[in-house]
């Protein structure tokens, strides 16, 4: 036994003295509010729900170049930051009780846009993050039998049913609607079939799926983006989905 202790001394002097999961001497462990890297900030916050690369999770896929070019930086950014409020994405910046600096805010949303985005989609005219118009259900109805029908009357899963519908804002819609599932085959806004769907017909659409709601279920108030504080519509998810 006192051999096997000299051993293990003389090994600890010409280690000098670091022992497995020891930090070396002079070696300073990185703080969360330190962290800089994109990865590892998104697999840290955001991969549990939303995928490894932002694909195949719970939540609306981040990785979806169609998302990210509806969204953008600015959009992306105040709603990681303050969450949305009414929904499961809880607010993840230290200003509004989360642990991320502002500085990791941005570098999320700025690595999502820049790793997994697509700059000649972004610049292809995707419909604005809040709708300009106000959707009429009834057009909605006609533009819903030529745009989405063929798909939701059957194995897609019906978007009229209460209960996906109790579970999904109207800006949640919107933004399924624009930017689409691409791992489960839906379309962006530019694949329905026909010329890309605009702003108006996308808010008919809207107003014609959220007029099956049962009343009072959901928010219907779509999101700000000049009001971090008013954020009340969802990115959108899918069928399956519950949660942002």
């Amino acid at each position: 036994m006192l051999w096997f202790l000299a051993g293990l001394a003389m090994s600890a002097g010409v280690l000098g003295c670091r022992l497995p999961g020891r930090p070396a001497a002079g070696d300073t462990p990185q703080r969360p509010d330190q962290v800089s890297d994109f990865l590892t900030l998104y697999n840290g916050n955001c991969a549990a729900c939303h995928g490894i690369n932002g694909q195949h999770g719970t939540a609306v896929s981040l990785g979806n170049p169609a998302y990210l070019a509806y969204a953008g930086i600015d959009n992306i950014a105040k709603v990681t930051a303050a969450g949305i409020p009414g929904s499961l994405m809880p607010a993840f910046a230290q200003s509004s009780g989360g642990l991320l600096t502002a500085a990791q805010v941005q570098i999320l949303a700025r690595g999502m846009v820049t790793q997994w985005g697509n700059a000649q989609m972004a610049s292809s005219g995707v419909p604005p993050y809040q709708s300009q118009s106000e959707g009429d259900a009834q057009r909605g109805e006609q533009a819903y039998a030529k745009a989405c029908l063929r798909c939701h009357a059957g194995g897609a899963g019906s978007l009229l049913d209460p209960s996906y519908l109790d579970l999904i804002t109207d800006g949640g819609l919107r933004t399924i609607i624009v930017a689409g599932k691409p791992e489960e085959g839906m379309p962006n806004w530019t694949g329905y079939g026909g010329p890309p769907i605009e702003d108006g017909e996308i808010a008919d659409l809207v107003a014609f799926i959220a007029s099956h709601r049962t009343p009072g279920a959901a928010q219907t108030t779509q999101y700000k983006p000049d009001s971090a504080a008013s954020q009340t519509a969802e990115p959108a998810t899918g069928p399956k989905d519950t949660s942002r």
